[in-house]
């Protein structure tokens, strides 16, 4: 217990303050076979590139400790591209879809006639097409674009940033928001549970109490003596608490573990699934619409390859190919720590595109949910850290276990001759 709280010195305190796991983010984009036949109203071809691979740094700071056993930090993550492990280069080609122009015209669908001429023609004096062909750097890492300018003087707050437009421009050398967790130096299976994030016990997201709840810790560690029942945490990446079922049991390099799976019902609608409603308006089982918490663009994750999603999410593109072994996600934990040994979370970014009238770049493409990109963030204990976590955490509890058995043993015959001494002294 005193290895596994939140205190300078119990033994997983630095584990916990700075991440030694080796962590990577893999980045697999789909490229787009057919732009052109795709604005005729035909079924988009789907190629994945990738991995893209980045060693990923996390440490943390502002670590401030709470009277009421709590402690806040930021946590901030470094990203290093790695070429060795990549397959292709971040000054590759990939066409995708012009998620700005496409992602603009779906929110304006609903707004008169005469912004969506306006925003038409300004597409069009940009040459901005509803297909790009651009660079994987520059898809991660922003572009300028001045169809940014254009649609803040259109339509103000539409999309409230300004600069480079990048899908990962946000996640370098950031933190993912002041978390407050629990120590547990009064009461050990709150360990690791999360108090408040960025000052909030629940966010304004969604459409019910129950989705808005933010539960459990924040994905790193969890309370020891675990249950092979489900565990919880907050993601701010996917703007909500999740929940992952018990699947196994197993070991890790010698070390016991419970894995932890996604439900089928973690991003099911609120008709397959009722408490998800929520996080409706919905559309197939299998997509989240995420679009309150990401500037209200048309936009959804998923498992990568739509895993464990209506097969009609699937049929709607070629080259889908969703598996459980490529595409689910898992966590090993030690069940009597509470820490994960070995772990792969893997999110897929999607685009709701179709053709808005009065938009002429939209052609007649048909309402399609689009694969952007799937990503994974996996690491696992090794090396030193692995031998001093077996040590210490399970080989030495494991000899001291055995030990009171032993001692157990001995102390009986010791019992009975002292019963039998007492009783022929009487």
């Amino acid at each position: 217990l005193q290895n596994v709280r939140i205190n300078p010195s119990s033994i997983s305190f630095q584990m916990w303050k700075d991440i030694p796991v080796p962590f990577y983010l893999s980045v697999h984009f789909f490229e787009v076979l057919n732009p052109k036949q795709v604005l005729q109203g035909a079924k988009p071809v789907l190629s994945q590139r990738g991995p893209y691979v980045y060693r990923e740094y996390r440490y943390k700071t502002n670590i401030t400790f709470h009277d009421n056993d709590t402690v806040s930090y930021l946590e901030y993550r470094n990203l290093f591209f790695q070429p060795d492990l990549s397959s292709g280069t971040e000054d590759e080609y990939i066409v995708v879809p012009n998620i700005l122009m496409l992602g603009a015209a779906v929110m304006m669908e609903k707004l008169p006639n005469f912004l969506k001429i306006l925003l038409s023609g300004a597409l069009a004096g940009l040459k901005q097409e509803a297909f790009m062909n651009r660079t994987v750097g520059e898809i991660m890492w922003g572009y300028e674009d001045p169809l940014i300018d254009t649609i803040n003087t259109l339509v103000p707050g539409l999309i409230p940033f300004k600069g480079k437009f990048g899908l990962f421009v946000d996640f370098n050398n950031s933190n993912s928001g002041l978390f407050t967790v629990n120590t547990g130096m009064k009461n050990i299976s709150q360990v690791h549970m999360i108090d408040s994030w960025n000052g909030l016990k629940k966010v304004n997201y969604w459409r019910s109490s129950q989705c808005n709840m933010i539960n459990g810790s924040a994905g790193e560690m969890w309370p020891p003596f675990m249950s092979p029942t489900s565990l919880e945490f907050y993601s701010p990446d996917a703007c909500r608490s999740m929940t992952l079922v018990y699947e196994q049991s197993g070991k890790f390099k010698g070390v016991p573990t419970y894995r932890f799976v996604a439900p089928k019902t973690l991003f099911a609608n609120g008709t397959d699934y009722p408490p998800n409603e929520g996080f409706c308006p919905c559309m197939q089982s299998g997509i989240q619409n995420v679009s309150t918490c990401r500037l209200n663009a048309p936009m959804f994750i998923s498992h990568p390859h739509f895993y464990n999603a209506d097969p009609s999410l699937v049929s709607a593109v070629e080259g889908l190919h969703p598996s459980k072994d490529q595409h689910g996600l898992f966590l090993d934990v030690h069940p009597m720590t509470g820490i994960p040994m070995n772990c792969s979370i893997k999110l897929q970014l999607n685009l709701y595109i179709k053709q808005v009238s009065g938009i002429i770049q939209t052609g007649k493409i048909k309402p399609v949910v689009l694969p952007l990109l799937w990503f994974a963030e996996s690491g696992s204990i090794e090396g030193s850290v692995l031998k001093q976590f077996y040590n210490n955490l399970v080989l030495l509890p494991s000899v001291l276990d055995y030990m009171q058995y032993i001692f157990l043993g001995l102390s009986v015959p010791l019992i009975i001759s002292a019963a039998v001494l007492m009783a022929m002294s009487k």
